[in-house]
């Protein structure tokens, strides 16, 4: 589920997470080749990302780590 980027900080090990307007965090590293985020060691590259969208995987699942029920409109 998108949810914007409200903040960022940094882990026990010192990698970058991002804080999610939904109240989830998620990890953005840059790992070359896996994972490609330079902006993210940068504190410019970080403020640039202020307000942009991450698919949240928590906000996905129930806390099982199972698809959360479809919602319906009625």
């Amino acid at each position: 589920m998108p949810q914007v980027i409200t903040g960022f900080h940094q882990d026990e090990h010192g990698d970058w997470v991002a804080d999610l307007a939904c109240g989830h965090t998620q990890h953005v590293r840059h790992r070359p080749p896996w994972e490609l985020r330079p902006w993210v060691v940068s504190e410019e590259g970080r403020r640039e990302h202020l307000g942009s969208v991450l698919g949240c995987v928590k906000c996905e699942t129930d806390e099982g780590g199972f698809p959360a029920p479809a919602k319906t409109a009625w």
